[in-house]
């Protein structure tokens, strides 16, 4: 077989296995086997670039990162739909549809709480795919959109002109794994799969999109060339038949047997593996949407019910502490058993101190809960007069409730956080931290294998890492003797990194990257830095006095004082480089701007940092040198206004080089 025969091969086979597994659920594969073609076909894609396709299986992966979204301009509109609340609208509704329609048919489908998209092709090729937008004009994530594995990239005996409307979305158990990782990383959750959803399609980098594994239903045909069809069902029987992932639906021809099925997926709501905030009723003949027509903003053929939040009693049993891997303090309701939203609900967050404060949440209180976008269930309020006597406001612990150590209130908000640095319930984000690239730099000690050596007891502190052996990481899971030997040998490489490295991988609140080199440079050692008064760390640079005590309470923690007691007898570096100690710009303030010929902006601020100075991205009095490169604007104008020097870059260069006294431009 000639290697176009085996790629025409591999295509098939691989958008034959997609396609049961991603719009049937019905794979026939394994994952090994699908994966093990996919390297197959990308390997002989490599070696022959100029077979590569847009619809082949390898495209979806995500291309390269996009500036912006372009516009496009939809050929049909999408429209948006009239929203109903009750079933007495719902009625009016069909009421008004039969002073047109006499008898009419309904199709009654969940209406999914994604991302409204339209689908374009011609001659059977995915060519482009829009968001709503505001229903004439979206935005092109044609990208994004091949990275949605049940959008079919090529369809069979294909019109010469089609367009399909659909919601994409986010699986339930793809959002809460997606907010669990970003938990892990401390960075900011997800509201609900929705906003998931909407953050990952307009994504400038396809790659990311990819990462998300969103899905799609697809609930329209917009636009056809050659097709004629009588029904709505018809319209998404054909869409099935192309390979498109077809919203779920209902035909019924009497409105109470809708209102009957509107209850039914409104019951059964969590079986979804997406989240929906209604359901929508359609007139099925597409003939009688002709005569019905539109208003201005609605279709009149449809309406979409929106479910009521259900509300109900319940009491507060206790209320517990958790410590999440950002050391922030949750409270949380443990309540009596209550049925809400197709689940069973027996606890609900409390946010922080003071929600509980406003709302007066006592233990033994009878509260009203609901779930909050359908998904997190959360108290709305305190019934007052069915409070037992006894109760008492509650409190926040003064301490952390896993580790003992002192917490703190954040000073721009109302988190209240655990200061420990070796406090179990914040390991995972600590060590991951600890091991990033502009910290300790340790190479291969992702969060994956972070969770591996934690979950074997091989690691309680970043301290423990440099005790590590061989022998008991090879062990693991996933591992192996070559991973653990080149682990145990990246581990040993970090304990060369600078003190201003170390000083940013202990997480210390206000701490950033700038700051560890700034106290790096003024200290020298972490010994100094560990006995430094409020008046040193407050003279230096870029310290002010909220940073300073968040130094000074970290410093006097028992458990930081261990960790840092544990590095040292590691061997650990704990002296910043001699070049940031008294190097030759210490005390000098470096402005760059326009473009610099030798190296980028960051390497030229890394120059400059090495050499104990500062580079800023705006010009003041206090500016010692302007550097100004090709191109130079605002920040050379504002530098001859104030009167602060201007350097080239080759005298900037020599300076570096320490040849010349430095000759102002």
């Amino acid at each position: 077989m000639g290697y176009l025969e085996e790629i025409e091969e591999l295509r098939r086979e691989l958008e034959q296995a997609g396609y049961e597994y991603y719009v049937l659920d019905h794979p026939s594969i394994s994952d090994y086997d699908y994966d093990h073609k996919l390297r197959r076909l990308e390997e002989l894609e490599a070696e022959h670039p100029e077979t590569v396709v847009p619809d082949s299986p390898t495209q979806r992966v995500g291309g390269k990162a996009l500036d912006s979204f372009s516009q496009v301009h939809h050929k049909v509109p999408l429209e948006s739909l009239q929203d109903v609340f009750d079933f007495d609208e719902l009625r009016a509704f069909d009421q008004r549809v039969k002073g047109v329609v006499p008898k009419p048919d309904y199709v009654v489908e969940p209406k999914v709480d994604g991302l409204s998209v339209a689908l374009e092709y011609e001659n059977g090729l995915f060519v482009r795919g829009a968001t709503r937008g505001d229903g004439q004009v979206g935005e092109d994530v044609t990208e994004n959109l091949r990275t949605v594995r049940s959008i079919p990239l090529r369809i069979p005996d294909a019109p010469a002109h089609l367009i399909v409307r659909g919601e994409v979305f986010m699986p339930k158990k793809v959002f809460h794994a997606l907010n669990q990782e970003r938990e892990k990383r401390g960075e900011t959750l997800f509201a609900n799969p929705r906003n998931a959803a909407a953050g990952s399609l307009r994504q400038l980098d396809p790659k990311v999109a990819a990462s998300r594994k969103l899905d799609i239903l697809v609930f329209n045909v917009q636009w056809v060339e050659g097709e004629q069809f009588n029904t709505h069902v018809e319209t998404l029987d054909y869409l099935s038949r192309k390979g498109f992932k077809v919203i779920p639906h209902y035909s019924c021809n009497q409105v109470e047997e809708a209102i009957a099925y509107v209850e039914q997926v409104g019951e059964n709501r969590d079986q979804y593996q997406f989240d929906i905030d209604g359901a929508v009723i359609k007139v099925n003949s597409l003939a009688d949407r002709e005569l019905l027509g539109s208003t201005a903003k609605f279709p009149r053929w449809a309406a979409a019910y929106k479910y009521p939040p259900e509300i109900k009693p319940s009491r507060v049993l206790d209320i517990v502490i958790q410590v999440g891997r950002t050391g922030v303090l949750t409270p949380k309701a443990v309540l009596e058993p209550v049925r809400l939203a197709g689940t069973t609900v027996t606890n609900a967050t409390l946010h922080n101190q003071d929600f509980i404060t406003e709302k007066d949440i006592r233990i033994g209180d009878t509260v009203l809960v609901r779930k909050a976008g359908e998904i997190i269930p959360e108290v709305l309020s305190v019934v007052k007069e069915k409070r037992p006597e006894g109760t008492q406001p509650y409190q926040f612990p003064q301490v952390c409730p896993v580790c003992g150590a002192a917490v703190h209130r954040d000073e721009d908000g109302a988190h209240i956080r655990c200061t420990g640095a070796e406090c179990p319930a914040q390991i995972l984000r600590t060590l991951a931290h600890f091991a990033s690239r502009d910290a300790m730099d340790i190479e291969g000690l992702g969060i994956a294998v972070v969770e591996n050596l934690v979950g074997a007891g091989l690691v309680k502190t970043p301290g423990d890492l440099y005790f590590l052996q061989e022998g008991d990481v090879a062990k693991l899971e996933r591992m192996g003797e070559k991973s653990a030997r080149n682990l145990i040998a990246a581990i040993e490489k970090s304990k060369q990194q600078d003190l201003s490295r170390l000083i940013f991988a202990f997480g210390i609140r206000q701490v950033g990257q700038k700051a560890g080199k700034v106290l790096a440079a003024k200290f020298g050692t972490l010994d100094a830095l560990e006995h430094a008064t409020m008046e040193q760390l407050v003279e230096t640079n870029d310290v002010g006095a909220i940073t300073a005590q968040s130094i000074l309470d970290w410093m006097a923690s028992p458990q930081s004082k261990h960790l840092m007691d544990r590095l040292r007898a590691a061997g650990v570096n704990t002296k910043a480089s001699e070049q940031q100690v008294g190097g030759r710009f210490e005390g000098m303030t470096f402005v760059l701007t326009g473009t610099l010929e030798h190296f980028t902006r960051d390497q030229a601020a890394a120059l400059i940092e090495q050499q104990g100075g500062k580079a800023s991205g705006s010009v003041s009095k206090k500016t010692t040198y302007v550097v100004a490169g090709e191109g130079a604007g605002s920040k050379l104008r504002k530098a001859e206004e104030l009167g602060v020097p201007v350097l080239s870059e080759e005298t900037f260069l020599a300076m570096v080089r320490e040849e010349d006294k430095p000759e102002e431009k």
